[in-house]
């Protein structure tokens, strides 16, 4: 995967000043309302990514906790990525489905994780499994997200 363009900028990116937060800005971009959580990629490897996200007046509900959609924004941004950082060049991907349990109220920053076997990549359903930490460890939300494998069509 060390000619995967995603972890080239990621990798690009980590030695400048501020480089995880450019990286996180610059991949927020490929769907705006990422930006909306203000996240930060913390890891991103092939079949793994982790990143952050400040629980702040933007992404509360009404009793003051992290929103369920800020949290499946999170969960969607880190799947994303690792997607991208992950599935061999001739195979495409896209989302086909999302199911997530809530599980402890979410009072505090937000840590998610994204992850997948690294044999996975192959076509037709794979699920990503998706988690969401307080800061304390526990597990807030917690899910799968499956998206469609297809090799991608020839360009001649």
């Amino acid at each position: 995967m060390a000619d995967n363009y995603l972890l080239k900028l990621y990798s690009k990116c980590l030695r400048l000043p501020f480089g995880r937060q450019l990286f996180s800005a610059v991949f927020a971009r490929k769907a705006p309302y990422f930006r909306t959580i203000k996240p930060r990629i913390q890891q991103l490897q092939p079949n793994f990514c982790e990143l952050t996200f400040a629980k702040r007046k933007a992404v509360q509900n009404h009793i003051g906790t992290v929103h369920a959609i800020a949290l499946c924004n999170g969960l969607e941004m880190a799947m994303g990525a690792l997607a991208e950082a992950t599935i061999p060049k001739h195979l495409r991907w896209i989302p086909k489905g999302m199911t997530v349990n809530y599980t402890a109220k979410a009072n505090s920053d937000i840590r998610i994780t994204a992850q997948t076997p690294a044999d996975a990549w192959q076509p037709g359903d794979l699920d990503v499994q998706v988690q969401g930490f307080r800061n304390d460890g526990t597990v807030v939300i917690e899910g799968t997200i499956t998206i469609y494998i297809s090799a991608k069509p020839d360009r001649n």
